[in-house]
């Protein structure tokens, strides 16, 4: 009989959503960031592409913390050769479209990108 494992992938989409659960997601960030994090909500994490041709930027988790800062969380199972750029592209999205048009660029929101990755992402001394 095969062993069933529940995988943190499935934890973060499913599980961690629901506000019962976010001293959970709370407590997993806190300890990351070495801060207290208090998650006020999640969001909506896919984006509206303004065309057809434009990338979808869909994400895991996206939270909001009391600080009013962005929490993007992306669990990745497969190696993928161009992932640090993926990661810059979905928080430059991610920006853009917390930044109404008009809005000074000082009402840039900071944006805490946290990738849990089950595959090597290279070798380096700037990660």
């Amino acid at each position: 009989m095969a062993a069933t494992h529940i995988r943190f992938d499935w934890a973060i989409k499913k599980q961690l959503r629901d506000k019962a659960n976010y001293v959970v997601l709370e407590g997993f960030i806190s300890e990351l960031l070495g801060e207290v994090i208090t998650i006020e909500s999640i969001l909506e994490s896919e984006s509206n592409p303004q065309t057809q041709d434009n990338k979808l930027n869909r994400v895991d988790i996206l939270a909001l913390n009391s600080a009013g800062e962005l929490l993007l969380v992306e669990v990745q199972n497969s190696s993928e050769n161009d992932y640090f750029q993926r990661m810059l592209f979905g928080v430059s999205t991610l920006i853009t479209e917390y930044l109404d048009k008009g809005e000074p660029y000082s009402q840039v929101k900071k944006v805490y990108s946290i990738n849990i990755v089950y595959f090597p992402l290279g070798q380096g001394q700037d990660y």
